[in-house]
């Protein structure tokens, strides 16, 4: 196309029909899980999206897949997750469940390939990690022995071997955003020198969606990278460029091993801590890749790694909006990329006789001159804190006394998601090292009442972030949980706790 042509929109892809190709994504839920099912949706296919949770999935809001709900360790649950599913995508690892991850990774394959076989899965995508010849870490070697288990069923497996993905909550990426963009000076082991090659988010999924049609790829392990092998310290210099500041002054010293590095973690990144851990004790070595095969057989223009990072910050600009709180979405962060995309959280809930409507009316009458229901003196405190150091921790009041509406403040609280009798949410507005929001969500009960979960997810700024949160999580535990309780008593003891919403609930 001539260069001064009006570029031309794509044409949206044609719907799947009933006999189109099933694609079945184990793990929907995950880093990317969660990327694949619309990037395969985007391409017309049919997906089905299972997770053990299949809540988390409804609430993604992907228009045409089917939802499903399946763990691999409980493979009763497997048949019918599987059922007429052509390809299957097995996205899912136990990092997060203790020091026995590796046998559970392997008793979740093997259950996966013979349900799999059963259900008569043509093939399976794999995604696993690099694994250098000398890998000593037991995260690489549990994703080879759970390639290797997903080998020794009948379906064939095509497995991809990536190393650093460059992506919006990729734990290799976040660990290092949140290093460049806080610490100023870095007091770094040696393996910050170690090379790996990343591969953007975009292009990974480029190779996932297209691999199992490929001629030539079923039955085989191939590498997947980008085009470039650099430091670690490399990459960190160029994140630290494209978000506008200046790269940190690495000092490498030989004293701290990639096992010494996990410890302090905890205190630098809001990575979670089983994943942050695993990623650094692999980093003993420089990781290599040979994608000559992958690259013929599923040709594409691959981005170096700048090009990949100012994808990430892009991308997140043009997703700022979100209707309720999921991790990383830009403007729960307030649009800013020097916040944490991994959120912490503290939560509280209680159970009421009461119906949603009637805790609904409590929950929407919250602040203003009804205060918090609960813990008022620690509310009021936290507010005058912010007062004396400039911010809107007074600005007391609502613009309704019971009704909310998107955009209204509640004292120093923004009203930033309203899913009526279901879920409200609450933007952070006082002075922190971060950006949060609190959540009241409520669930109907199957035999009669209301479930009252109240949630704070915090995106820390660095150091001051995490250690601002580990000093108020007793406080936010106790204050949460108690605020879910104080709902629920009082909406039973309004006229219409059973029925509609009719009664202001008065001051506390």
């Amino acid at each position: 196309m001539d260069s001064d042509s009006p570029e031309q929109a794509p044409s949206a892809p044609a719907p799947a029909g009933d006999d189109a190709p099933l694609y079945a994504v184990f793990g929907a839920s995950g880093y990317i899980g969660s990327h694949l099912v619309p990037e395969l949706l985007g391409a017309g296919c049919r997906v089905r999206a299972i997770a053990r949770n299949r809540e988390v999935l409804a609430a993604r809001g992907w228009e045409g897949a089917e939802l499903a709900a399946a763990d691999a360790l409980r493979p009763e649950t497997l048949p019918e997750a599987l059922a007429g599913a052509d390809i299957a995508y097995y996205l899912v690892h136990s990092m997060g469940s203790g020091k026995d991850f590796g046998r559970l990774d392997i008793e979740a394959a093997r259950n996966f390939a013979h349900a799999a076989a059963e259900a008569g899965v043509q093939r399976i995508v794999y995604l696993g990690g690099l694994v250098p010849e000398s890998a000593s870490s037991a995260h690489i070697l549990s994703r080879q022995q759970t390639g290797d288990t997903l080998r020794e069923g009948r379906v064939p497996v095509t497995e991809l071997r990536a190393g650093i993905i460059v992506g919006p909550g990729s734990a290799a990426f976040e660990v290092m955003r949140d290093l460049v963009l806080h610490l100023p000076v870095m007091v770094t082991p040696r393996w910050v020198f170690a090379s790996s090659p990343p591969i953007a988010l975009q292009d990974l999924l480029e190779y996932l969606r297209r691999a199992p049609q490929a001629p030539g790829t079923a039955g085989r392990i191939l590498d997947v990278a980008g085009p470039e092998h650099l430091t670690y310290a490399q990459m960190m210099r160029t994140l630290a460029e494209e978000a506008g500041r200046r790269p940190p002054r690495i000092i490498p010293v030989p004293l701290l091993s990639p096992k010494l590095s996990s410890y302090w973690l905890r205190l630098i990144t809001a990575v979670p801590t089983p994943i942050a851990r695993a990623l650094i004790e692999g980093l003993r070595e420089d990781y290599t890749a040979d994608d000559s095969e992958i690259r013929q057989l599923v040709p594409q223009q691959l981005l170096d790694f700048r090009s990949a990072v100012q994808a990430v910050f892009r991308a997140e600009r043009e997703n700022a909006v979100a209707a309720r709180w999921t991790e990383g979405a830009f403007m729960f962060r307030d649009y800013r990329v020097d916040y944490s995309y991994h959120a912490k959280k503290a939560s509280g809930s209680a159970t009421t006789s009461a119906s949603p409507a009637a805790a609904w009316s409590v929950v929407t009458a919250i602040g203003g001159s009804n205060r918090y229901y609960y813990a008022n003196a620690l509310w009021k405190i936290r507010e005058t804190l912010d007062w004396m150091l400039g911010g809107p921790g007074r600005n007391y009041g609502r613009r309704h006394p019971t009704e909310l509406r998107i955009g209204d403040m509640v004292d120093s609280w923004r009203v930033i998601g309203l899913e009526p009798e279901r879920r409200l949410t609450l933007w952070f507005g006082m002075r922190a090292p971060g950006s949060g929001v609190m959540e009241i969500e409520l669930k109907p009960l199957s035999e009669g009442g209301t479930q009252i979960t109240v949630s704070n997810h915090w995106h820390p700024a660095g150091v001051w972030g995490l250690l601002y949160w580990y000093a108020l999580y007793p406080a936010h535990s106790l204050v949460f949980s108690g605020l879910a309780r104080a709902i629920g008593t009082r909406a039973e003891a309004l006229p219409a706790a059973s029925g509609a919403r009719s009664t202001t609930p008065g001051p506390g």
